[in-house]
């Protein structure tokens, strides 16, 4: 059942006019603007402060979604939590109806070890239909839904199709979606698309997966968890295994997960203005079985927040070799690598290398430690990061242009190489030139 959910009134500027207006709406109707929609999602307090002159920001805040999968992802966990945190309910019955999927949906309001959290419910009419992807694409099409919604959602079937594809060996057009063609998969992926597109969501990063364990039982016959198509699926994501002996990670999940997200790690900075948490069936002893979403204004620079740091101690590398590594390093994309003097065993002087990686190149970069270093191993984990937002301004200084690194804070340095060119080529030092550097930024920020 859809929970009708308290009318509010709110005072805010009114973005044509300029003067103070009251928007009155319930957030169990479909909002008609993006303002009206912040409000259902906790931007009433937000709106009241007058953060802006006209609006919150202006009345455009791209949201980011962040997708905490402590007890695994499914399709009707995901709606729900969607749901939960806002997503017009009615809306998204009225989008799964318009499939005319043999489906019917409804939400309810459960808990899930004392945590209220909102179950998405799909009934189905019984059928023993196999679709295949064009069937599938066919139905979306003709669905009441937005361009976003409706793409989203066909791309997340169609990297399915290429998974089961994958899995059986054969080209995707032949693909009998089974279990991810039935009436609750397509409820499932095309409700979270359209919840999604009534959030406002701009941005969505996902944890990394806790896919359970012990086996499942599929049309195929019994398989080991994770599933052969959810494997494939989760090539190159972080995942783990925890609680239970059960699959926690479905196929449909893992295929909105995936195909959807923009990286998997820790949540990423950002200003929280809501949280709905989606129910799972089961009830756990060791954890609550919900999928939550945090619902956020991005804050911070829009850089990798969870890093690996590689390290080895080396005592045997002439130091001009171990030099021209840390500049091969740098090249092939890590973000900072550092030499450190340290005193190994039996008393012998060393250097700690180490290198910071985003986690998709820490393969390639452990390889070059290895082929130009004589370490013979490395130590490798992995840590938060967190970076300021930054912006590039050049000045023009009486030596020629510089360019000055600015933080969101307004701390700023000009840029070492362009500074020290500047010097080489003038034959002035390097002292005088950042000097100069720093005086025309500071003229120009007047």
């Amino acid at each position: 059942m859809t929970e009708a959910l308290p009318w509010l009134a709110v005072e805010h500027c009114n973005l044509s006019t300029g003067q103070p207006a009251v928007l009155q709406f319930g957030c169990n109707r479909t909002a008609t603007t993006l303002q009206q929609r912040k409000v259902c999602l906790g931007y009433a307090e937000a709106l009241r402060g007058g953060v802006d002159e006209c609006g919150y920001n202006g009345g455009t805040v791209p949201l980011l979604c962040y997708l905490d999968a402590f007890s695994g992802i499914s399709g009707d966990m995901l709606v729900g939590a969607l749901a939960d945190a806002g997503a017009d309910q009615a809306a998204i019955v009225t989008a799964i109806a318009s499939l005319q999927c043999g489906a019917s949906v409804s939400f309810e309001k459960v808990k899930r070890s004392g945590i209220a959290a909102t179950k998405y419910r799909v009934a189905i009419e019984e059928s023993k239909t196999h679709r295949h992807l064009h069937h599938i694409v066919k139905m979306i099409e003709a669905a009441d839904l937005t361009p976003r919604a409706r793409q989203s959602a066909i791309a997340i079937f169609k990297r399915l199709g290429e998974a089961e594809a994958g899995v059986h060996g054969v080209p995707i057009e032949k693909v009998h979606f089974h279990e991810v063609g039935a009436a609750d998969s397509i409820a499932d992926i095309v409700g979270a698309c359209v919840a999604f597109d009534l959030l406002d969501v701009d941005t969505v990063v996902c944890s990394p997966l806790n896919v359970g364990s012990g086996t499942v039982k599929t049309e195929h016959g019994i398989l080991p968890v994770p599933a052969p198509a959810t494997a494939r699926l989760l090539t190159g994501v972080p995942i783990y295994a925890r609680g239970p002996a059960l699959e926690l990670t479905t196929p449909t999940g893992a295929a909105v997960a995936v195909t959807l997200a923009t990286s998997f790690g820790v949540v990423p900075p950002l200003k929280v203005v809501g949280t709905g948490y989606g129910a799972g069936d089961h009830e756990f002893k060791e954890h609550a079985n919900v999928l939550r979403a945090l619902l956020g204004e991005p804050k911070g620079a829009t850089e990798a927040t969870s890093v690996d740091v590689i390290e080895a101690n080396i005592d045997d590398l002439n130091p001009q070799v171990l030099a021209h590594a840390a500049e091969r390093l740098m090249d092939y994309g890590a973000l900072d690598v550092t030499l450190q003097p340290v005193i190994m065993k039996k008393g012998r002087p060393g250097t700690m290398l180490r290198v910071i990686s985003r986690p998709e190149q820490r393969e390639a970069l452990v390889q070059l430690v290895f082929a130009e270093t004589s370490t013979l191993g490395l130590r490798i984990h992995t840590a938060d990061r967190r970076v300021q937002a930054r912006s590039i301004h050049e000045v023009e200084t009486p030596h020629g242009l510089v360019r000055i690194k600015v933080s969101s804070e307004g701390d700023y340095a000009p840029e070492y190489e362009d500074c020290r060119k500047l010097a080489l080529a003038t034959g002035v030092a390097l002292k005088h030139i950042i000097a100069e550097a720093n005086y025309a930024y500071l003229n120009q920020s007047k």
